[in-house]
Parts: C-alpha cells; structure tokens; sequence
C-alpha cells in the first residue's frame, strides 16, 4: 500500500531525491542569466507551446505551426477549438510536464519511458517547427539524449535519471518564473492572462490569472515532491 502519510519518512532514496532537487534549484537559479542554462530554458519555452498545441488539437482545432525563439520567447498558431482552454494550457502544461517528468525521474523504467516519449515528441514538432531555432533546438535534445541513454546503457555513467529530474526541475521553475516575469512584474499586454481575462466572463484582470496560475503552478511542483516521497517510501 502506498505510505500517502509519510510515516518514517525520509528514507535514503528520499533524501537524495529531496536534496537533487534542491541542489537543481539553486544551480538553475544561480545559471539562470548564463548562456549554459539556454538550451534547458528553451526547451521549457517548447514544452508550453507544445501545450498550446496539444489543447487545441483536444479541443477539435488545427495547428499551423509552432515556434521557439532564441529570446527565449515562442508562438503557437493556432486555428479553432476552444481558446479560453488553449490560451492557460501553456503555462499550467508546462508546469504539469514538469511535474511528470520528475515523477518519472523517481524510477529508471520510467525515466526511460519519458526519456524515449521526448525524443518521439521532439521528432514529431521537426514537422510542425516554422523556424529554425526549434528545429535546432529539437535535433540538439534529440542528439543530447540519446548520448545520455548511450551512456546508461553501455557505462557506468547513470545520470538517465538526473538529467529528466533537472528538466523536471526547470520546467516547474522556469513556469513559475515566466508567469511573474510577464503577467505580474511587468504585465504584457499580448500575454496569455490579458487575452485569457478578454475572453473570460470572470471579473478578473490578467494579473490576478497571473496569480491563480502561478498558485496553480506551485501546487504541481509541491505535488510532484509530495508524490516523489510516497513512490520512494
């Protein structure tokens, strides 16, 4: 029976998977202005496009293309479905894959599912991609983790996991980031939340859905940690 309560928590694995994720935490953010942390912060930027892409292929509409900047900025264009569902797809998915991705991060079976399932998406958006900076991008990750599977399977090198828990990491970081960067501090006005609070009946302006998403954002990263602990105990 999973131990939901925690009891005689922590365990050694627990431990390691709580102070990886703090150690991750301080790294992104200690890299966050370096050109090192680039790759990862564009991958996170593709993760919420792919959100808005995938909520508007489940909500019956057509995508024409997707795009990844070197600005660390992203479109997603976009014909149909239902918008007030694909607009906060893209900072609430983010958040949700990074939460997956370190659950998957808690075993090596399913790191290696997660691993093999990026490589597949990244090869799919190859198709899809209307500019280069993602093509690139998508090449680079698919090459990248390949080597790192490479190196698990072959050496003695078993970093599999540690490299999906940081992207794990920097997805729900780099969430939580994006939407105070553009919804709270300094409010763009073609944000998701301001077309989101156009298209809502609710009475609320693009900075209090800045707030609820990045409340919204936190409670996966918390849950991803809480649910970590439970597989681990």
């Amino acid at each position: 029976m999973p131990n939901w309560e925690l009891k005689n928590c922590c365990k050694h694995d627990q431990k390691v998977f709580l102070a990886t994720i703090g150690i991750f935490t301080v790294v992104i953010l200690a890299l966050w202005r370096t050109i090192l942390i680039t790759p990862f912060k564009l991958i996170t930027v593709f993760l919420h496009e792919a959100s808005h892409a995938i909520a508007c292929k489940l909500t019956c509409g057509q995508v024409d293309g997707i795009q990844v900047h070197a600005n660390e900025g992203g479109v997603t264009q976009t014909r149909g479905g239902v918008y007030w569902i694909i607009l906060p797809a893209g900072y609430l998915g983010s958040s949700f894959w990074g939460m997956l991705l370190i659950l998957a991060s808690t075993n090596l079976l399913t790191a290696r599912i997660a691993a093999g399932c990026f490589v597949a998406a990244l090869f799919v958006v190859l198709f899809v991609a209307k500019n280069w900076t993602l093509r690139g991008l998508c090449i680079g990750f698919i090459i990248f983790l390949a080597v790192i599977w490479i190196l698990q399977e072959k050496t003695t090198v078993r970093i599999l996991r540690y490299i999906i828990l940081f992207i794990g990491v920097m997805n729900s970081l780099f969430s939580v980031y994006d939407i105070y960067d553009d919804l709270i501090s300094r409010r763009v006005n073609s944000s998701d939340a301001e077309k989101f609070a156009e298209v809502c009946p609710c009475p609320c302006n693009g900075v209090a859905w800045g707030v609820i998403w990045g409340m919204i954002s936190f409670i996966f990263l918390g849950g991803a940690m809480y649910l970590g602990l439970v597989i681990l105990s």
